[in-house]
């Protein structure tokens, strides 16, 4: 690790069975590639659980609470109060990921919205930023986050894959923008067009993994370590160094995070 420069991945599931049998590597090679930080995101009953017993163990670790929506059908309202209860723990710092996907179908579009919107009501009463997860739905999404005045706390577009007009209205409404191993693509070309366009103070890396690995392992097991690729990637769209780079992006997690 050259210099002092450290890097946040800010969406990790480390806190599922994908990471059973080399964990421990997969944390050394993280450290040697300069990741201080991960957030684990818990998005259904065990991997929340999984979450909150890693945050406990680890000073790297971060973790954020939510119902993803494509499970959106199972949540109770005793989740809802668990999710309250987790929200006020040490080391939990946000409410996600939460948000709206069209693309699997196994949650009706009306329960996703309902569960949507009752999380980030639950994230304004408890003042913690959310992380949103988007797949082909972003009309909708802009318009709930609108309605429900999401600004008062912002959050994450979790990996950012839409155009700047919506990355403009995001940041409007106090949100970062964050993106992942796609910006690696070559067909990616959305996503490297707001990832140079993005003010430097609102801007995020994550990797998602074990999903999204980026150039040249796409298609294999994401890992944390990966994060530096994304941020390489994307120093060189915006013509700055990899230090400024690393360095922005951690200063926004914690300022967001209130590390």
């Amino acid at each position: 690790m050259g210099g002092d420069e450290v890097l946040f991945d800010t969406h990790t599931h480390l806190n599922i069975p994908e990471f059973k049998e080399d964990y421990e590597d997969v944390l050394l090679r993280a450290e040697e590639a300069g990741v201080s930080k991960m957030l684990i995101v818990g998005f259904d009953r065990p991997t929340i659980t999984e979450a909150i017993k890693m945050i406990q163990m680890d000073s790297r670790f971060y973790g954020a609470v939510g119902w993803h929506p494509v499970d959106a059908i199972d949540m109770t309202e005793e989740d809802l109060l668990w999710i309250e209860e987790l929200l006020h723990q040490p080391k939990v710092v946000a409410l996600g990921e939460i948000g709206l996907d069209y693309h699997w179908d196994k949650s009706p579009k009306d329960i996703q919205k309902q569960v949507f919107r009752k999380q980030i009501q639950l994230a304004r009463k408890c003042q913690v930023p959310i992380i949103i997860h988007n797949r082909e739905a972003t009309e909708d999404i802009v318009a709930i986050l609108k309605e429900e005045h999401a600004e008062d706390i912002g959050g994450i577009m979790h990996c950012y894959s839409d155009n700047w007009d919506y990355a403009k209205q995001c940041l409007d409404m106090n949100f970062y923008i964050s993106f992942g191993g796609p910006v690696t693509f070559k067909n990616a070309p959305l996503q490297r067009e707001v990832a140079a366009k993005v003010p430097i103070n609102r801007l995020l890396i994550e990797t998602d993994c074990p999903y999204l690995s980026p150039h040249p392992f796409r298609g294999k097991r994401n890992e944390p370590a990966r994060v530096k690729l994304v941020a390489e990637k994307i120093a060189e769209l915006r013509h700055i160094t990899y230090e400024e780079l690393a360095n922005a992006t951690m200063e926004n997690a914690q300022r967001l995070f209130k590390i």
